[in-house]
């Protein structure tokens, strides 16, 4: 896959651009010449709740305010992680699902790589994303009550699942979705044992305080290519460099039924899965309602309802 970077061509070729100033977009990106600065500092504050104000403990939240993300084993188990995994079965099953928007497949197959809107599709799924041990987390990091901005199943088959290119989470939904500010947090699920050779989430810690602006302009109906393998919106290589130089990079595993919950602005990615186990989680998206999104701020339109939902709206694969 090409990847256009910072680092493709000398900045002395080309005319910089400063950072922001008042009254512009804090999170300018998708552009087509660099900044002058490898990266812009976070303006939001990380974590908006305390410890009184929620399941998680002053110790936990002053954990995801350093790394950005947070996992905790053992979140489900037993009778209901069960359930979970039998209707992700059902799900990836359906027939009538293949070849619709909302269904994602492999850049090389048939097999469904993400399915959208889960939340509207399976009324389990739903009682998950509205459950308070996950919407209570949610608000106590935001600072406020949350909405589901965007639900999903993530599944990466065995042999043939493959990777996720390094990327911001706030960085697509400030671009093409119109999300305004850093206030919004993903709780993923794992459904299946999270493994070394099986692909699991990648994370920069520390990379959520600052924005890396990515260069190129978002192409028209962006979602379709990007989804199944994303060239636009993704940092440079300098950028990445330099932030896992001094970061690292961790890779949160275990047994099905932990919870990972990481900040919008958190650099994450993952290989393929080289392993015949198939990798698979639920992923909701919690985002402040006094933050909900308006215009995109760079593209020409916003991506449709199924990857971006509005506080108390409803949808439907047949509208």
């Amino acid at each position: 896959m090409s990847v256009q970077t910072s680092s493709s061509r000398p900045l002395s070729e080309t005319r910089v651009r400063s950072a922001p100033g008042p009254g512009e977009d804090p999170y300018p990106t998708r552009l087509r010449e660099p900044l002058d600065l490898p990266w812009l500092n976070r303006r939001e504050p990380v974590v908006k709740g305390e410890a009184s104000q929620g399941p998680l403990s002053t110790e936990q939240l002053a954990r995801f305010e350093r790394q950005g993300f947070l996992f905790e084993p053992d979140f489900l188990s037993g009778e209901e992680l069960q359930a979970l995994r039998g209707e992700l079965d059902a799900l990836l099953d359906r027939d009538d699902f293949r070849g619709q928007p909302f269904a994602i497949t492999e850049p090389r197959g048939n097999e469904i790589r993400s399915l959208f809107a889960v939340h509207f599709l399976s009324r389990l799924f739903s009682r998950l994303a509205n459950d308070d041990r996950l919407v209570g987390r949610a608000r106590q990091i935001l600072g406020g009550e949350p909405y589901v901005h965007q639900a999903r199943i993530n599944y990466k088959p065995g042999f043939e699942g493959q990777g996720f290119n390094w990327h911001s989470d706030f960085e697509t939904w400030h671009a093409e979705d119109g999300m305004p500010g850093m206030h919004a947090v993903s709780a993923s699920i794992v459904l299946t044992d999270n493994h070394t050779f099986n692909g699991p989430l990648m994370l920069v810690p520390g990379s959520h305080r600052v924005f890396i602006p990515c260069l190129g302009e978002t192409p028209d109906d962006h979602h379709r290519q990007s989804l199944k393998q994303q060239e636009f919106g993704v940092p440079g290589r300098d950028a990445l460099r330099r932030l896992i130089d001094r970061h690292g990079i961790e890779a949160p595993t275990g047994a099905a039924g932990g919870l990972l919950l990481f900040d919008c602005n958190t650099l994450h990615g993952s290989n393929a899965n080289m392993s015949p186990d198939p990798r698979s989680n639920a992923f909701f998206v919690y985002n402040r309602r006094d933050n909900r999104c308006g215009e995109p701020f760079a593209a020409d339109r916003q991506r449709p309802r199924f990857l971006a939902h509005a506080p108390d709206e409803s949808w439907s694969p047949h509208a």
